[in-house]
């Protein structure tokens, strides 16, 4: 019997981890959608955070529930002079 073994951090991750959808109202272009992404994913409690492809004003995030919120989330985009808008949880 074959048994796939993952570390307890992804095992925890995996529990805790919640993705959440945001709607970025400017157009950005892909300089500065890498450098978002970079910054958000350095910011507390912000596992991932990803572009959707051909549709740039939306953003993928993943973040730990037990560290953040994601009215937490939302306000490292703001904090970085975004204008977001939490469109919800996937």
């Amino acid at each position: 019997m074959d048994a796939v073994v993952q570390p307890v951090s992804v095992l925890n991750e995996s529990r805790n981890a919640v993705e959440i959808v945001i709607y970025i109202k400017e157009l950005l272009g892909e300089e500065q959608r890498q450098n978002l992404v970079t910054q958000l994913e350095g910011a507390r409690g912000i596992i991932s955070a990803e572009f959707c492809p051909l549709r740039y004003h939306l953003v993928v995030a993943r973040y730990d529930r037990d560290a953040v919120n994601s009215q937490d989330v939302l306000k490292s985009f703001n904090a970085l002079n975004v204008d977001a808008r939490l469109i919800g949880p996937i």
